[in-house]
């Protein structure tokens, strides 16, 4: 099965899908993309220019396998940097999603250079070999609601402590590198007779579940599924009224979760621990249940 989008046409970026409302300033940009890409060290100083100059801030990742990351700025800022990465033949047909925010949602602008865009530590694994099916968010409740599919959502447990999948297992990780451990021990702990039929896996965007699927493969699973887009896209596309989803969805910026439709959810984070906290008033009222915060038990007050 080929990753998403390869061999496929660039995308392309009307100022319709990336245009950010009168209320929501910000046009955010999330994207990955598996590729050969050993030159990717030669391409951090253009890319880190180009999106200065156009006031874009966020974080970039590079590496040998691609390019991962999500940035945020004007509606034309953002398409100069999208275009600028897009004009690398390997990052053509990067997988991208597009929501908007009331407020720049980073505080600065960070191009890095890393061994892995997604940090799995296994060395073998690579999803530009074999990876699972892709599931479109709209065939992923018939699949999920399937018995006979083991759902596991390959996220860490602050995320799944926001919202989540009906259904789905939580690893219960701190850390992406800790995911594969956990899923050999799942795995290997079935009988032959429990052996799970049908894996469906998921995560924010699509890039770790495609990773882990990948990672499935190479235990020797054949049928493994994803889902394509991940959560973010779920969200965009599936009605709240015919959802399977519990919850927001935790995103790593200052917006920190989004709902249905990928409006910013009621959440601000623990200023002593940084753990996601729901409010219990809109994000523009910047009130706080009262209450302890469920990870460190510290009074829920606005981050610093």
């Amino acid at each position: 099965m080929q990753a998403p989008g390869r061999g496929d046409k660039p995308i392309a970026m009307t100022d319709q899908s990336i245009t950010a409302s009168e209320n929501e300033r910000y046009c955010v940009a999330a994207l990955y993309r598996f590729a050969r890409w050993p030159t990717f060290a030669q391409h951090r100083d253009h890319l880190f220019e180009v999106a200065r100059e156009a006031c874009v801030k966020g974080t970039l990742l590079l590496a040998s396998e691609g390019i991962n990351g999500t940035i945020a700025g004007s509606p034309h800022g953002v398409r100069k940097v999208l275009d600028a990465i897009q004009r690398v033949p390997q990052l053509a047909s990067a997988e991208i999603k597009f929501s908007t925010a009331r407020r720049m949602p980073f505080q600065r602008l960070k191009v890095r250079l890393k061994t892995e865009i997604v940090t799995m530590g296994v060395p073998g694994v690579d999803p530009l070999d074999a990876v699972g099916t892709y599931v479109e968010p709209n065939d992923w409740n018939a699949l999920i609601s399937d018995p006979d599919t083991v759902l596991i959502d390959t996220r860490n447990a602050y995320e799944v402590g926001v919202g989540t999948f009906n259904g789905a297992e939580n690893p219960g990780t701190r850390s992406f590198r800790e995911f594969p451990a956990w899923l050999q021990s799942r795995l290997d702990g079935s009988t032959a007779a429990a052996r799970p039929k049908r894996i469906a896996m998921f995560c924010t965007g699509g890039i770790r579940c495609e990773k882990a699927t990948a990672y499935v493969k190479f235990l020797g699973f054949n049928e493994v599924f994803h889902l394509k887009g991940g959560i973010l896209k779920y969200l965009e596309e599936v009605p709240a009224r015919d959802s399977l989803w519990n919850g927001a969805c935790y995103v790593f910026d200052e917006r920190v979760a989004v709902g249905h439709g990928l409006k910013q959810a009621a959440y601000k984070l623990c200023r002593h621990c940084g753990a996601p906290v729901a409010t219990d008033t809109d994000c523009d009222g910047g009130g706080y249940t009262e209450g302890a915060c469920s990870q460190c038990q510290r009074s829920c007050l606005p981050a610093l």
